[in-house]
């Protein structure tokens, strides 16, 4: 081995090797594991927060494969939708509606294919163990053939439908979104208590949308509360607008909340879209796609919402029709990607029925093993409170095409037929009539929602109804890795659509992350652009291994901080690996490796040492068959700084410099132990750091084992012997007590000492008797005297 371990040239090699000798591909096998990975998003820069997630799957798949497993471990890129033309927009300084479809969409193509390039020099260059030859794209043709051949099947199957009604519209993006999309933010908000006159008196309503006043269709009541239920079937006139709107009762309106009487416009939320469906009242248009109220609305015409809502106030008050304001606490729905107020604007979008078929949902929980299983619950807490269907529409420029024209005379919708798939209806017609003989057609031109494509993975992974179909080959996939926040998106919409298309669940487990946070409550994201250095930048400052070592820290669904300090642990643990194996290989110079060894020739130390690493490798199955990274690798870590370096490598030491005053057959019986022993640490530690793992395998290991790289290997078993784990603790206890002796009064670890005294378990006399030497070496006793 080098004097130095240089991971910088080290780790670009080995990333090569890996590549060329094609370590991680996959072939078809009686054990599979098929891994689900989340598509990154193009949209940005990758930060540390990625690295963590993704970084802890990735840990799995070598586990897997480590356990005799072929796996099935693709990657691709989410490369369609908002957030890349988003990406594109800010690059480009451009807006898309600017450009031609056809010329803003070649600036995606260009913009993804530079980011995609550096994603996956990025991942390359950490080690990941994919099989490249099975990347996709969200937006290649395959999977635009298989979205789009999900969306017709739903239709077919009632399952999609067209309708035009209230969606949820962010006036920033200018698109629909979906329930799932939204997030809620508290601000300071005031609430306008406003007169409306009636012929019984003024009725007073308490509003924090006073610019919706000239879409007001109702005023709404509670029918039991005692102060308004006369005015129950009266008229009330608007304030400013001065026509009459109907005063009606409803159980649902709060008497707590405001004055109790609610003026209901189209539309301040959802609440009003129910009672406007419910009691058949009429839609008023107010505000506009762009955020602008409607041109003819009198006194803010042409005003942007916020702009509106200041001139209605101040014309209110002018009027003394504003009898008071308080601000309040308010929750209001943003969009996620955006943060801009969502409003409620009618319009004709595809939606996916996901409000039927809950219970379906909900079972199919049941049915996938969740970790950390309290994550089950923020699933079924989503399921039980949808209520809205998915909107699968968006008015957009770069994404997967609905396959889908509209007849001119009949307006019925004419499905694309498979062997035209994928189709971009703008671009191609039907290839045949419509039902009624018209043969001109309109082509939609939204495009599906990013989800509705990446929530198909499984069925893009198994190439579904495709030749090459390999559905019965990989579904269920083994396993789905994703954030917690994604739960309610990728998480759910993947279930509805398995169960649709398969009948089946899409994964057997899935793996839920936590995040990485810049400060408390604060996630690292491209977005926010709050992360120092770039991961490339940390990788060449401090190596793939010690940013993989890291990640694996973090209790799986917990959110972590990152402080560029916590990698000196890291990388104190690997300069302590390779100074541990150097030492380890120097003693086995001229090794000769028995074919077969029966341990029973083996010193009691050294089978020791061989079942502690057998024992940890029985936890860590354990635990990583659950998903508990962070908690293997603390089992690893305890075995290799406190067993084998801190008691193991120190009671050997002699043994193995000195055969002469131990007997070459005792030297022996060391170098079986710290050969295998050295080599089943470095197999525990390979999913963790495979570049250093790899490197001391190559340098030492590779002329003896038949594996061409150590990645290629399994974790052995072996037969557990309880009493050999229980004396190598007791022996430890001896050596501890010894060395604190010393410490307080304050000798040397080396200095010599009469006698060490040694009471133990009968059953412990023959193992302290054939290890006297090794003990007087580790401790410096001149006798050892054992004692029941």
């Amino acid at each position: 081995m080098d004097k130095k371990y240089d991971f910088q040239e080290t780790e670009k090699k080995l990333e090569k090797f890996w590549e060329e000798h094609e370590i991680y591909n996959y072939q078809k096998g009686e054990k599979i594991f098929s891994i689900d990975t989340p598509p990154p998003t193009v949209s940005g820069k990758l930060h540390i927060g990625h690295i963590f997630s993704y970084t802890q799957a990735e840990m799995i798949a070598r586990f897997k494969r480590m356990q005799g497993y072929q796996v099935f471990y693709p990657f691709g890129f989410d490369d369609n939708g908002l957030p890349t033309e988003r990406l594109v927009e800010r690059e480009e300084n451009i807006h898309a509606n600017m450009l031609s479809r056809s010329e803003f969409r070649a600036k995606c193509i260009n913009t993804i294919a530079k980011y995609e390039k550096e994603f996956k020099c990025l991942w390359k260059r950490l080690g990941f163990s994919v099989d490249w030859t099975l990347q996709y794209q969200t937006i290649s043709d395959l999977s635009q053939k298989i979205s789009q051949k999900s969306f017709i099947e739903l239709a077919k199957n009632k399952k999609a439908y067209m309708r035009e009604s209230p969606v949820l519209w962010c006036t920033e993006c200018r698109t629909s979104i979906a329930q799932a999309e939204l997030e809620t933010k508290e601000c300071d908000t005031a609430f306008n208590y406003l007169k409306f006159t009636t012929p019984l008196g003024n009725l007073l309503i308490a509003t924090t949308r006073p610019e919706l006043l000239a879409g007001c269709v109702c005023i709404f009541v509670h029918p039991d509360d005692a102060r308004w239920n006369s005015y129950i079937g009266t008229k009330a006139c608007v304030p400013l607008y001065n026509f009459e709107i109907p005063v009606l009762a409803d159980e649902t309106v709060s008497i707590e909340k405001g004055t109790g009487a609610v003026m209901c416009a189209t539309f301040g939320d959802m609440t009003d879209v129910e009672w406007c469906h419910k009691h058949s009242l009429p839609y008023k248009k107010i505000i506009l796609s762009d955020g602008t109220i409607q041109e003819d609305v009198a006194l803010i015409g042409g005003m942007t919402v916020t702009e509106a809502r200041a001139y209605i106030i101040k014309c209110l008050c002018e009027k003394e029709l504003l009898v008071k304001q308080e601000t309040i606490q308010h929750i209001i729905a943003i969009h996620e990607r955006c943060g801009t107020s969502v409003e409620l604007i009618p319009s004709r979008q595809w939606y996916i029925d996901v409000l039927k078929d809950k219970e379906k949902y909900l079972k199919a929980a049941d049915e996938i093993n969740w970790h950390p299983t309290h994550m089950k619950s923020r699933y079924k807490l989503w399921v039980e409170n949808l209520k809205w269907d998915w909107c699968i529409s968006r008015q957009r420029y770069f994404g997967v095409p609905f396959p889908v024209w509209y007849c001119r005379d009949c307006k019925k919708p004419i499905f694309a037929v498979e062997e035209q798939l994928p189709v971009n209806p703008i671009e191609s017609q039907p290839l045949q009539p419509c039902e009624c003989g018209c043969n001109v057609f309109t082509p939609e031109d939204a495009v599906f929602d990013t989800w509705a494509t990446s929530s198909v993975t499984p069925l893009i992974n198994a190439r579904y109804g495709e030749n090459n179909d390999i559905s019965n080959e990989i579904l269920p996939m083994g396993m789905r890795s994703q954030a917690h926040e994604i739960i309610r998106t990728w998480a759910f919409y993947s279930i509805v659509k398995s169960l649709y298309h398969t009948g089946k669940i899409p994964w057997k487990d899935i793996m839920i992350s936590g995040f990485v946070l810049a400060k408390p409550g604060e996630k690292i994201s491209k977005s926010k652009k709050n992360s120092a250095d770039t991961p490339i930048e940390l990788i060449e400052k401090h190596s793939a291994d010690a940013i993989r070592y890291w990640a694996a820290n973090g209790k799986l669904g917990t959110d972590t901080f990152f402080s560029e300090d916590e990698l000196k642990i890291s990388k104190r643990l690997i300069q302590k690996l390779y100074n541990a194996a150097k030492f380890a290989i120097l003693q086995l110079d001229n090794f000769i490796k028995p074919k077969a060894y029966n341990e029973s020739i083996l010193l009691p130390v050294d089978r020791w040492i061989l079942q502690r690493v057998n024992e940890t490798t029985l936890k860590a199955i354990a635990l990583l068959n659950d998903y508990e990274i962070g908690q293997a690798r603390h089992e690893i870590d305890n075995l290799f700084w406190k067993d084998f370096c801190d008691y193991y490598i120190e009671i050997v030491k002699e043994r193995l410099y000195q055969p002469k005053k131990h007997g070459t057959q005792q030297q022996y019986s060391g170098q079986i132990a710290i050969y295998y022993s050295l080599l089943g640490i470095l197999k525990l530690y390979a999913i963790y750091m495979p570049y250093i793992t790899e490197y001391i395998y190559q340098d030492f290991y590779r002329k003896y084992e038949k594996e061409i790289s150590l990645h290629q290997t399994l974790w052995e078993i072996r037969k557990k012997e309880q009493n050999y784990i229980e004396f190598g603790e007791h022996l430890k206890e001896v050596i501890a007590r010894v060395r604190k002796d010393k410490a307080e009064k304050q000798m040397s670890i080396k200095e010599p000492i009469l006698e060490v005294v040694i009471t133990c378990p009968k059953r412990f006399r023959d193992f302290y008797r054939k290890s006297e030497k090794d003990i007087k070496a580790c401790t410096g006793a001149e006798r050892i005297i054992i004692r029941n």
